[in-house]
């Protein structure tokens, strides 16, 4: 096989064009080698499978197929040389290799060599002539010519006609390349010896092997016909448009015969032809005028020999040429093919990326076949002539996904026939997105407001930010960057939401510690890298009224009392003082009016609205009590409004003196006991009922241990049941819970006391003389003593004296009373009673389990305390009656009417006032340690009622 390579190449823009030629016989084999591209263009392996690499064809048929693997082309179909070209040579097939990234392509021509595989063939098998017997030696008879579809050597060669008795074959090429095949008579005819001829005519070839073809001639000899028709000329030409309608006369031809009668009759024939004309055309026998018969095509054939013979009826010929030239017309719109395209380009592509390969074809001739190609409008895009017929489309300026995210290119190609013939085809091109726009916010800045006291993790408002890109690159999370708020951390204060950018309230605000505050969100979009923005929040706190008015004169205190002395000669519109008061609070929240609430005498003094002054209405008289009490409120501009009260004591006198002789009298207005009487009565109550079920309790725990008791009685040793640490405070056998401690309060001006709660029961200390503080102190060291865990108090073992003292006994008066009730007055002097911290003091519980010798001398002490409590309830005693005694009757529980008995302390509360002092004295005396054998003091009596005498009548019962 013999094989050519041309190589070239052409550079022009990004796309490269490479030629190579190679020359293959006809009817190879399927995968016979044509060729190894890739080394004979340069290309590495590699390069066809990563650009992959493919053959462009356009509307031929693919013959050749491209193997990746060895680079090499190969054949894919078998090629018939006859087929694909018919006579025309040199016969090639030419096709392109594409590749990608980058694109790039080559044109490659392969030539179809001959090879002798068609014989020479005639188009009948047999063909008569009638020559007369006159014919004249050298006549001419045309005969049909042999086809052979090869060309070259192995294409028709010879003839051979046998028998050569009268005739012998002549030979004459013309001027179209084509042979001229008659019948010469060399020896004249004798229609006496052979009435008929038969002849045969042999056409070989020059291949290899020689093939050959025959057609067999039978003449029949005629009587005398010895003038042949002549044609005027030897060659006719004639013109004819592609597009002519069938039917239409092309030319004619003419010839002529001096025979005279049926000898000088001639009839026109067409004989066959290589251009298949014969089949195209057809000749009026009589007339010799050509018409067209079929559609013809001047991409197909652009010029037909029709060869016309003329016969007489004496068997005389002459033949003749016509040349008809197909004129074109432009019948054939441009085709565009694709050979590459991109459907997807990033918007960051740089200009003059090759977005389309194409390859445009029109068969048309001159400027029929001129094309030229333009695209639409508003596209960003050109095209571009990379070499004839083929064009490339390429980007011309820069690229913008969020302006246009798809574009649609229509590619037209026209010709510049007349009228001009256009074809148009449509490309879709996409623009991938890259992150190339930051979030933006719908404004520059917000403000929101929200009031004050609000919940935890209120929604505020929402901040709203756009992406102009698309997908991820779109998704936009909302982050609060990092700043503080007057040294606080603002994240402590609002948080974002990072998918909606709704701002939460993290804590509660209040106005009046914080009015507003700024921070700054960040929007920031899902793409690589991310791109943000940032935007400023300013929050503004609204006021609600939640602060009442705080009065800042007069001043109130607890234990001295501040009056304004208003002369008796006073006239109306005296200014007596001025109420002053604040509200923290802004706008109308913070606007204060000040009303007269209560007053001793209302139509004495009046309250101004707006500014608090307080005057007298009319003139102060002799009549009008020294000691006036108005009760002024102030009320805010809220709603809902808030309120305070204050007490403004004024005296009427002109002299001090007499001013404090009346405020330093212990007799108390009875218009100011109401609510003193209300909450004393509801406390007494309240603590009547828990006092009254704590002994229900104590008693049944008492009988439940006697009966325990009586079940060992005739055990050698009395059993005394061992109370851990602490007894009295995990038990909780006093008169009151834990949870609860009482302060009563009383002055020397007022009948109304204050209950405070919430002491702890190591605090319970009755306050009796201002002279305790040495006492007080000591109390506080025995008691840091008593509460540290390596206290030698609680370490030091029992000696064998150990006895119960007053203050160490187990009740309510024990060490460690978990109740306590704190009483103080004011008394003239303005100092605090107090007593001493014996009486609330006591000693520490057992450090460990007593031995037997300590738990007889514990029921000995039993037994005594039993005795005394049958005589009288001294001090100290009731826990320790209820304890250890069943026999406790209701003869002890004081009366309420008339003296205050507050259960687990040893004072007594009573309206008299030397009472009170005895009650003092006594709580002092006790406070002090007992000695062993002194008498316990009584407790003072109640007076009788009917209630207390029928309790005494039932003790005595019982």
């Amino acid at each position: 096989m013999k094989r050519q390579v041309a190589f070239f190449l052409v550079l022009y823009f990004r796309s490269v064009l490479g030629q190579a030629s190679y020359s293959v016989p006809e009817e190879l084999p399927r995968g016979s080698l044509v060729g190894n591209i890739a080394q004979d263009l340069g290309l590495d392996v590699k390069r066809l499978k990563s650009g992959k690499a493919r053959i462009y064809t356009g509307d031929s048929a693919g013959y050749i197929e491209l193997n990746k693997e060895r680079g090499a082309l190969l054949i894919k179909d078998g090629i018939d040389r006859e087929a694909v070209c018919r006579q025309t040579t040199p016969c090639a097939l030419h096709f392109q290799i594409i590749l990608e990234n980058p694109m790039e392509f080559y044109s490659i021509t392969v030539e179809i060599t001959d090879i002798n595989d068609n014989p020479p063939t005639f188009e009948k098998n047999e063909v008569s002539f009638k020559i007369s017997e006159s014919a004249v030696i050298g006549a001419k008879f045309a005969l049909d010519r042999a086809i052979d579809l090869d060309v070259g050597k192995n294409g028709l060669q010879k003839y051979e006609l046998k028998p050569t008795d009268n005739f012998i074959l002549n030979r004459e090429s013309q001027a179209d390349g084509t042979e001229k095949v008659e019948m010469v008579l060399q020896k004249p005819l004798d229609r006496e010896n052979d009435e008929s001829i038969s002849l045969v005519l042999t056409a070989f070839d020059g291949g290899e092997p020689q093939m050959s073809g025959t057609i067999r001639i039978f003449i029949t000899v005629l009587d005398a016909n010895d003038n042949a028709p002549v044609f005027t000329q030897s060659t006719y030409t004639a013109t004819v448009f592609e597009n002519a309608q069938e039917g239409s006369v092309i030319t004619s031809v003419t010839a002529s015969d001096a025979d005279y009668g049926t000898n000088g009759k001639i009839t026109y024939s067409i004989t066959n032809s290589l251009d298949q004309a014969h089949v195209l055309f057809q000749i009026n026998e009589d007339t010799g005028e050509i018409q067209l018969t079929g559609k013809i095509d001047y991409e197909s054939a652009k010029n037909y020999h029709i060869n016309i013979r003329a016969s007489d009826e004496g068997g005389l010929t002459d033949s003749c040429k016509v040349k008809v030239e197909v004129i074109d017309t432009n019948d054939n719109n441009p085709t565009i093919n694709i050979m590459s395209k991109s459907n997807v380009i990033s918007e960051n592509s740089a200009p003059n990326t090759v977005v389309a390969m194409m390859n445009v074809q029109d068969p048309d001739s001159n400027d029929n076949g001129k094309v030229r190609c333009f695209i639409n409008d508003n596209t960003p895009l050109t095209i571009m002539s990379a070499s004839n017929n083929f064009y490339s489309l390429v980007t011309d300026s820069e690229l913008d996904r969020e302006t246009a995210s798809e574009y649609n290119i229509t590619v037209t190609c026209s010709d510049e026939g007349v009228p001009s013939l256009s074809s148009s085809v449509t490309l879709t091109l996409q623009i991938s997105d890259v992150n190339d726009n930051a979030p933006v916010f719908e404004r520059s800045s917000y403000e929101a407001y929200i009031v004050e006291n609000n919940t935890p993790g209120l929604s505020i408002f929402t901040v709203k930010a756009t992406d102009a890109d698309w997908n991820q690159n779109a998704r936009v999370s909302y982050i609060l960057e990092d700043s503080s708020v007057n040294g606080v951390p603002v994240s402590s204060y609002v948080s974002v939401s990072a998918d909606g950018g709704v701002i939460h309230a993290v804590r509660s605000f209040d106005y009046e510690q914080i009015k507003d505050f700024q921070f700054r969100v960040k929007a920031q979009d899902g793409g690589s890298p991310p791109l943000s923005s940032n935007v400023t929040v300013k929050i503004l706190i609204q006021d609600q009224n939640d602060n009442p008015p705080q009065v800042l004169y007069p001043v109130q205190t607890g234990g001295s009392m501040v009056a304004e002395m208003v002369p008796r000669s006073a006239d109306v519109g005296y200014l007596v003082t001025k109420v002053v008061a604040v509200d923290v609070d802004s706008g109308q929240n913070a606007w204060l009016s000040y009303k007269l609430q209560k007053a001793t005498d209302r139509a004495l003094f009046e309250v101004g609205l707006q500014n608090g002054e307080i005057r007298t209405i009319r003139q102060v008289t002799d009549k009008d009590a020294v000691k006036q009490r108005l009760s002024v409120i102030v009320e805010d501009n809220g709603q809902p409004s808030r309120s305070a009260t204050v007490i403004v004591n004024v005296a009427v006198a002109d002299s001090f003196p007499e001013v404090l002789s009346e405020f330093t009298d212990f007799t108390h207005d009875k218009e100011y006991n109401d609510n003193l009487t209300f909450y004393l009565v509801l406390a007494l109550a309240v603590v009547s009922f828990l006092f009254i079920t704590c002994l229900v309790v104590i008693i049944s725990v008492k009988v439940y241990r006697w009966r325990q008791s009586r079940i060992l009685y005739h055990s050698n040793l009395p059993v005394i049941p061992y109370y851990p640490p602490r007894y009295s405070d995990t038990l909780g056998t006093g008169t009151l819970q834990h949870v609860y401690n009482y302060e009563v309060c009383r002055t020397t001006d007022s009948r109304k006391s204050d209950c405070k709660f919430g002491r702890a029961g190591s605090q319970n200390v009755l306050i009796m003389e201002p002279g305790s503080t040495g006492t007080m102190q000591r109390m506080q060291s025995e008691k840091s003593i008593l509460d540290e865990p390596d206290s030698p108090l609680e370490q030091k073992p029992p000696n064998n004296d150990w006895r119960f003292t007053q203050g160490q006994r187990p009740g309510p008066s024990g060490p460690h009373m978990p109740y306590g009730t704190h009483i103080r007055w004011t008394s003239k002097n303005g100092t605090r009673a107090t007593g001493g911290p014996e009486v609330a003091m006591g000693t520490g519980p057992w450090p460990q389990p007593p031995t037997e010798a300590e738990q007889l001398q514990a029921l000995m002490a039993a037994a005594n305390e039993v005795s005394e409590a049958t005589a009288t309830l001294g001090p100290g005693t009731m826990g320790l009656s209820t304890r250890y005694s069943p026999q406790f009757t209701l003869q002890h529980v004081p009366d309420y009417r008339q003296n205050v008995y507050i259960p687990g302390s040893t004072a007594t509360l009573t309206s008299n006032p030397q009472q009170q002092q005895a009650t003092a004295q006594q709580a002092t005396q006790q406070a002090l340690p007992p000695p062993q054998a002194s008498a316990q003091p009584e407790p003072p009596k109640a007076a009788q009622t009917p209630a207390s005498k029928k309790k005494s009548t039932k003790k005595e019962k019982k």
